[in-house]
């Protein structure tokens, strides 16, 4: 509604579709609205509406007399309108307000498409409008329609949608399950498997072992179920932290901690997926062959038919495998509800009176004596607590089985925990309610000798069965066949119906079977998608709407089938077991390792876990793997130690904001911090700097020599400065951000790259010098390239030049200034090559294409060749025309600058045996000497020695050769030599004064030779220009630089590098051409020098 009184201000304007939104428009354009309003008019206030059916409309309001401005707008050279015929413009005249929430603006409200991933399957991306659309002014008498932002802020659509609608349709007939049939389902059956090398009975065949030790045995079932109930929630945490994709125990740990643990765990993780296919299978063999014996119909002999049938039931099997993942489900639920069937007849079976033949054997329905000779352990000769625990806990395994088809779960996040922490519940309610039945039912031995009865006047000394009227005591001089710690097919003798039994022993090893099929080809299918492993790219490739892996269903059935062969797989079982406990205690971890990182992007929904609690579960999983088998958990760390060493070797380009980032973040963080308590010191100085390399690949020398003294030592910071529009600017240096970043890494440089946008170079270099690092990680030095073309350069660049030197001094950080030869900048060099790998890359392309039309005849084939061609935009190249580079296409490798190319690589390279000449002349803290150390410790430089030259006396010499010795010595670092200069301060020779003469002399005002009034004028005309006075002023210290190259020819030309003491300019004393002189003429001729001067405080201290 409107809050002004005045009743003709306001206009409603219904339109023709109804809108949820309302929106107000007001002109604040006041000297129009003067006419119509006098002082006293209330002020406008208009509000959102998100009222009833009667409100939800557009309403419009403006002040009289401009309703026209509203009424029509052209768009495209044509009359279009809105939905309320109005839109809202800029203008220096005329300014409308928006007053809207998501309709008719470029804001967009908040969508789940905006945060999807490109390529997402659960529907397109929308990309929001950038922030650039947003901030900047939008353009005179131009008209936003509405477009696909406007679309998506107001709910009317999305960019795409046809798209999605598309694929929506092709996934009409993708087959997803539901929490129940695809995890709850899946859970139980593998929870109920079978421990293969004994007579196998419905999942409790390693249970009734336990039985007999009852109390002890319960307390095994509730460790184990501690075990996988930790590891559950830990799951179901990691499930709930956004979308789960396909991969199961692989996904989970990978995305979470990162490629190098999940490429490791994943790959043992499938292949003991695919093995147990094999132990589960020949469980099921075993099983049918003692039938065959009961029946006297064995078809070879025990060994060569459980081969048989194995591998007529694995291929069984693969075919409903490979039938779609809609028919492996029904098959398990038939089988799951086989197998409930037979727990329930065994539960039924207890209540049913026993027969003699039954009470012979040990069965005696519920008898409270049964249960208190039961209730206390009797280990058997050999066995322990932990050996029974070894036994038991593999019957425990199976609580990834519903996670390892995440990828085919219609709601991973909430099928997983739901299904998971039931399947838990529900087995653990069976196990202990089969452990306390059976305990109550069944004595540990019997003879199965329907005679064995009490004779009248027997003592029974405390035995169950002798009071119950069984003499069963021969059982303790001789093995006994029945009883539970004997016949591990109790449970069909105490059930109602034993072929009930020996159906649910048929459905448990089937089911756990062909979940192990369905598992192994999907965790390895998202495995070899990651490309972690590139020789296993070929088994990423899905097929059909559910994008079945049939090649990994095929190598799942080679690996089983080999194994199932073998026949025996007793001595495998205990490393499948620790492979499935060694993913266990990394989901754990990873659960564990997520919240300790306390990213902000760690937000299960699941809220049901604890960091600490999943940390216990992490290490009792490993305690368990030693308990079960000790070697087989050594032979699983090992492999997985070697698949992590690979997989961090080889670095796969992925990036899942894992915890590992995270926690990498937190300590560099928490260390830093740290750091800002620890006060400077000398000892601990080492050289941070900022270099000015511009792209860091455009001069590599300059960054190379820069790294060779802070490689593992120091601060190194790459800097580039963006000069120009700021939009412009900013949007290159961030786009380029990563691929330089990138750069570095790729080329082992331990640098970092930082970027700034400024309106001139000195201002972008002063923004670094007081911005750049963190804490006491600030750069403390300068490196710069020397200027090499200061003499064709603008004069706006060498001001800006020698400015940012005087800087660097203004905020006390020391400055190395590089020159070599050719100089430092390869940027023309890198868009040549560039260009001829395009050129490259196109012939190449353009080969295959031929190649690919070899077999086509007549002109169809010659039409396509050059519709391909075409395509790739080689039947005809274009020179490139960027002012820098013509006709590229024409050049060759060979017309580069070589020597600008080797000279790019000269620091890279082994400097030969050779000296590093230190000309120590003024003493700035010590930096000058500590830096060509600090080169000499590098493989690269080690064989270069220290050769020091400092100024001195004529008639000193020796005395202060033996005092700088002294010094050095102190500050323990070597030398092969000392030489003291004594002859600085003499004048230069006229032919090199002659020379530095002719290098000012474009730059000098000649003030002097003209009059007063001219010379003024020429001052303000032209203030840059050395003037005769400051060259006259200056003189001595012209003729030192001049000097100093003279002598620097004289000692140094053959040294490998030298490192000498840099000039001061002082500020408003030395123009910048004269100091940009002095530079020139002292590094003049020389091998490659660095001018070095450092913030004159100690760097250097021999003080312990």
């Amino acid at each position: 509604m409107s809050l002004n009184n005045s009743s003709n201000i306001f206009l409603d304007s219904v339109p023709s579709n109804t809108n949820r939104f309302q929106v107000n428009v007001i002109n604040e354009n006041h000297e129009s609205s003067a006419a119509a309003n006098d002082d006293t008019d209330p002020p406008h206030y208009e509000e959102t509406s998100f009222g009833d059916e009667a409100q939800k409309r557009l309403r419009i309001s403006f002040r009289p007399g401009n309703q026209e401005c509203y009424d029509n707008f052209l768009q495209s050279g044509d009359t279009a309108k809105t939905d309320a015929s109005f839109h809202a413009y800029d203008s220096h005249t005329k300014t409308y307000y928006l007053q809207t929430f998501g309709h008719n603006t470029m804001d967009a409200v908040p969508k789940i498409e905006y945060y999807r991933n490109t390529g997402s399957v659960s529907g397109p991306k929308a990309n929001r409008p950038s922030l650039l659309e947003i901030h900047e002014q939008l353009a005179k008498n131009v008209v936003v329609a509405p477009s696909s932002a406007d679309r998506v802020a107001n709910g009317d659509g999305i960019p795409g949608d046809e798209q999605a609608e598309n694929k929506e349709d092709d996934q009409a007939g993708v087959v997803k399950f539901g929490w129940v049939k695809g995890v709850l389902v899946r859970k139980l059956l593998l929870f109920w498997w079978i421990k293969s090398g004994q007579v196998p009975a419905p999942g409790f065949v390693p249970l009734l072992f336990v039985l007999s030790l009852f109390s002890l045995g319960v307390l095994i079932i509730l460790l184990s179920t501690m075990v996988t109930s930790i590891t559950g929630l830990s799951t179901s945490a990691i499930a709930t932290n956004g979308f789960v994709r396909g991969g199961g125990a692989y996904y989970l740990i990978s995305r979470s901690l990162g490629p190098e643990f999940g490429g490791s765990i994943g790959l043992i993780f499938a292949f003991a997926n695919a093995v147990a296919v094999a132990m589960y299978v020949v469980g099921f063999a075993e099983t049918v062959v003692d039938l065959l014996k009961e029946s006297d119909s064995m078809m070879v002999d025990p060994t060569n038919d459980i081969r048989i049938i194995g591998s007529i039931t694995v291929v069984i099997l693969l075919g409903i495998s490979v039938a779609g993942m809609e028919w492996e489900a029904k098959a398990q639920v038939i089988l799951l509800v086989i197998l409930l069937i037979a727990i329930a007849n065994f539960f039924i079976g207890t209540v049913i009176p026993s027969n003699n033949e039954k009470k012979s054997r040990g069965f005696f329905n519920y008898q409270a004596s049964i249960f208190a000779e039961n209730f206390g352990p009797r280990f058997t000769k050999g066995e322990g607590f932990f050996s029974v625990f070894a036994i038991f806990f593999p019957a425990a395994t199976g609580i990834l089985a519903g996670a390892n088809i995440s990828g085919d779960l219609e709601d991973p996040q909430d099928a997983i925990p739901r299904g998971t922490m039931l399947a838990i519940f529900i087995t653990t309610v069976a196990y202990l309610g089969v452990a306390i039945c059976v305990g109550a039912c069944v004595v540990r031995d019997a003879t199965g000798n329907v005679n064995d009865t009490i004779i009248s006047g027997m003592n029974c000394n405390g035995s169950a069965a002798c009071g119950l009227g069984y003499d069963f005591s021969r059982c303790r001089h001789e093995p006994c066949q029945y009883g539970l710690m004997n016949n591990f097919q109790v449970m069909s003798m105490v059930s109602g119906f034993g072929p009930l039994i020996t159906a649910g022993i048929f459905s448990a090893t089937l089911s756990s079977a062909l979940a192990s099929l369905v598992s192994a080809p999907k965790v390895f299918q998202a495995l070899c998608k990651d490309n972690i492993y590139k020789a296993l790219q070929f088994f990423a490739k899905g097929y059909g709407k559910n994008n079945e892996p049939l090649r990994g269903y095929i190598l799942t059935f080679l690996i089983a089938m080999a194994f199932i062969l073998i026949a025996e797989l007793n001595t495998i079982a205990p490393i499948i077991s620790n492979f499935f406990l060694a993913s266990y205690a990394l989901i754990n971890f990873s659960c564990f390792h997520a919240s300790y990182a306390k990213s902000p992007g760690w937000r299960p929904a699941y809220g049901i876990y604890n960091m600490w609690v999943s940390l216990f579960g992490a290490v009792l999983c490993c305690a368990v793997m030693f308990v079960i088998n000790w070697w087989a958990a050594v032979i699983t760390y090992v492999i997985e130690f070697f698949l992590y060493i690979y997989v961090t070797y080889k670095k796969p380009e992925v990036n899942w904001g894992s915890s590992t980032q995270a926690l990498s973040y937190v300590s560099a963080l928490d260390n830093a911090l740290e750091l800002t308590t620890v006060e400077d010191h000398v000892k601990n100085f080492r050289p941070q700097c900022i270099v000015l390399t511009g792209g860091p690949m455009t001069r590599p020398a300059l960054l190379d020599i820069t790294h060779a003294f802070t490689k593992n030592s120091g601060l190194c910071i790459c800097c580039e400065v963006f000069v120009g529009p700021r939009k412009l600017c900013v949007k290159e240096m961030n786009s380029g951000m990563g691929k330089k970043q990138a750069w570095l890494i790729k080329n082992k440089i331990k640098a970092f790259y930082a970027a700034v946008a400024a309106d001139c170079f000195r201002d972008g270099v002063r923004s670094l010098l007081q911005a750049s690092g963190l804490g006491r990680m600030k750069p403390n030095t300068l490196v710069i390239g020397y200027k090499k073309n200061w003499r064709k350069a603008p004069l706006t660049e060498i001001e800006n030049y020698v400015g940012i030197i005087h800087d660097a001094f203004d905020f006390e950080i020391g400055v190395v200034i590089v020159r070599i030869s050719q100089g430092f900048d390869i940027s023309q060099v890198l868009q040549v090559q560039e260009e001829l790998e395009r050129l490259e890359q196109e012939r190449l392309a353009l080969e295959a294409t031929i190649k690919d039309n070899e077999c086509q005849e007549g002109s169809g084939g010659i039409r396509a060749l050059f519709k391909k061609a075409g395509k790739l935009n080689i039947t005809k190249t274009t020179p490139k025309n960027d002012g820098s580079i013509n006709t590229i296409q024409s050049m060759h490798v060979g017309e580069f600058n070589q020597k600008l190319v080797e000279a790019s690589t000269q620091f890279k390279k082994k400097q030969e045996k050779g000296t590093i000449d230190v000309w120590w002349l003024f003493d700035d803290g010590g930096l000058t000497l500590l830096i060509p150390y600090i080169l000499t410790l590098r493989k690269k430089w080690k064989d270069c020695k220290l050769r020091i030259y400092v100024g001195g006396k004529i008639n000193r010499i020796e005395e202060e050769k033996i005092a700088m010795a002294s010094l050095l010595s102190k500050f323990r670092i070597k030398f092969a030599d000392i030489h003291i200069i004594g002859d600085i301060n003499i004048k230069p020779n006229k032919e090199s004064w002659k020379v530095f003469e002719e290098m000012i002399e474009p730059y000098r005002l000649h003030e002097s030779c003209k009059d007063l009034t001219t010379a003024e004028k020429l001052k303000r005309e032209t203030p840059w220009k050395i003037t005769d006075a400051e060259l006259e002023a200056v003189k001595e210290k012209s003729y030192r630089q001049v000097r100093l190259n003279e002598l620097l020819q004289e000692h140094s030309r053959a040294a490998n590098l030298i490192v000498l003491s840099l000039p001061v300019a002082r500020k408003g004393s030395i123009s910048d051409l004269l100091y940009m002189a002095w530079l020139e003429i002292l590094t003049k001729n020389l091998p490659p020098v660095l001018l070095v001067r450092g913030n004159h405080k100690n760097v250097l201290t021999f003080y312990s």
